[in-house]
Order: C-alpha cells, then structure tokens, then sequence
C-alpha cells in the first residue's frame, strides 16, 4: 500500500492586529481613494493590497483583521505594510502593529481514497452526516484544530494557529487512516 506524503497548501491565514490608538476612517477615505468604506453597511474599512494579496479590516478603535495571505510571515508583512503605507499617505500611526495569528486554513490532498463511514466509527470526536453535508468532521486535540475529510482523499484544516500545527495536525491524522486501513490507492 503505496504511503504518499500528503500535499499540503496554505489557503488562507487570518490575524489580528493592534496600533493601540484611535483612527479616523473618514481621513483614510481622504487620503486613500482605492479603500473601501461603508460605515452604514459595516463599522471597518478595507484596505486591500496587492502584493501581498490581501485585504485588512481597520477599525476606529485601530485594531485591524487581515484577510488572504498564504503564510504568517506574508500576514504579518501585509500588516507592516499597511501601516507603512497609511504613514506615507500622511496618517499618524505611532506604533507598529502588533499581530497575532489567528486562524489558518489550509487544503490537503491526501493521494488516496478514505472510506469515511469506517472512519467515523474509528475516529474520536467525529461527526459524519451525509445527507447534511459531504465530509466528516474531525476534532483533533494536539494540536487543536478542526478536519474536514472528504472520500476523495482531499481535506480541509482549519484552526489552526501556527503553521507547523497544520503539519502535524495532517501527519497525526494521515498517520491514523493509514494505521487503521482507512486509506485504499487505486
């Protein structure tokens, strides 16, 4: 039975982040023509960015969430550059922002076919309904994150907060399905 290293992509990583200090959001409306605010719809303003891609939520209370990048350390860039860039647009922000991740998603192809219904009676805290929804449900303890798994083979992390814990999470998980034969290759 042909083990296959599970091929695993970065889909999305969400932080938080802090200036510690209030900000007006008219004034980077002004001064930022491409930003997207709409106070009477949604209390933040998007600052979206090229490279990286992402989007970041600023806050009045000037606490932002951003959105899209494909690593931590493209998260926290994009952050640093959206400070950046609201300095040289002729915004005071005093501090640098503090980030914090908290969520990355990821994607997961496993090389191989998992027969999910063996799988949710052998997985702990698993939960498979398929008239409700297509993929088994996976609670992992160490490190905390949610699985989504899908007969295809592939998979869905989320939950995770560092990147490494998404390695483990799907070799932890991998490992299981191989030991108890849920996994077949064609």
């Amino acid at each position: 039975m042909p083990q296959t290293k599970p091929i695993v992509s970065i889909e999305n990583v969400v932080s938080s982040a802090s200036v510690d200090q209030k900000m007006d959001l008219n004034e980077i409306t002004r001064n930022f023509p491409d930003v997207e605010y709409h106070p009477d719809q949604f209390p933040g303003l998007v600052f979206r960015l090229k490279t990286p891609k992402t989007a970041t939520l600023i806050f009045t209370s000037g606490k932002m969430v951003c959105t899209g990048a494909k690593s931590e350390k493209m998260s926290k860039l994009a952050v640093k550059t959206v400070v950046e860039q609201l300095r040289k647009g002729g915004i005071k922000v005093k501090k640098q922002a503090v980030v914090e991740v908290q969520n990355i998603v990821a994607s997961i192809n496993l090389g191989g076919k998992i027969h999910l219904e063996q799988a949710a009676r052998t997985l702990p805290r698993s939960m498979y309904e398929p008239e409700q929804f297509p993929g088994l449900i996976h609670r992992m303890l160490d490190p905390k994150t949610v699985i989504l798994l899908f007969s295809s083979g592939k998979l869905v992390c989320t939950g995770a907060k560092k990147e490494p814990d998404v390695y483990r999470s799907v070799n932890n998980l991998h490992s299981l399905l191989e030991e108890k034969s849920l996994m077949h290759y064609e």
